[in-house]
């Protein structure tokens, strides 16, 4: 194109001055034509072309995107994990420290408790069964003895007779109260 253009003009310098304005005329409405026909080439190449790419990028894109989410939610998972150990760890302790933290104070508690002479779980207990054993002894010793102290009651003076007192069976024992602590007397101030 450009040759045809540097041709044409250099004959014009050769020739006749009309002759060749038409001929370089001539010359640029070709090459002006062909440069529009080569755009509109390239336009109709671009479009079928670009339509491929196009569809190529994207095709790319869908795998891009896919190996990124898979890569993600393997990070997601991994953190979830790792927090969730992190999580069940500190849970543990928590728990592991608070029965350290219980047992202590149940310890201190008991020993405070004895201290005042509260009985204990075992001691009610150990009660709790002599007393039965006791309560079933009373009862067979009055089962077999009923007759004789009606016997004896007959015998014995009529106006004499006491009244029978029943006693209730071993109640909780209410812990008393320490006395109060007076203060100490103070000093007196010699002068």
């Amino acid at each position: 194109m450009v040759k045809k253009f540097n041709k044409a003009a250099a004959n014009a310098n050769a020739n006749d001055g009309s002759k060749a304005d038409g001929n370089l005329l001539a010359t640029v409405k070709e090459s002006s034509s062909h440069i529009w026909l080569a755009g509109l080439g390239a336009f109709s190449k671009a479009q079928e072309e670009g339509s491929k790419v196009f569809e190529a990028l994207v095709k790319e894109g869908t795998g891009l995107q896919k190996k990124f989410r898979k890569f993600a939610d393997s990070q997601v998972s991994d953190v979830t994990n790792e927090v969730s150990g992190k999580i069940t760890e500190a849970t543990s302790k928590a728990a592991g420290a608070w029965d350290r933290l219980e047992t202590v104070f149940e310890d201190r508690v008991g020993r405070a408790v004895g201290r005042l002479g509260v009985p204990t779980k075992a001691d009610i207990a150990k009660l709790t069964a002599r007393v039965e054993e006791l309560t079933k002894t009373v009862q067979k010793l009055s089962a077999g003895k009923v007759p004789v102290a009606v016997k004896a009651a007959a015998v014995a003076k009529p106006a004499a007779a006491k009244p029978v007192v029943v006693k209730p069976v071993a109640a909780k024992p209410v812990a008393a109260k320490p006395a109060a602590r007076k203060p100490a007397a103070k000093k007196a101030v010699s002068k």
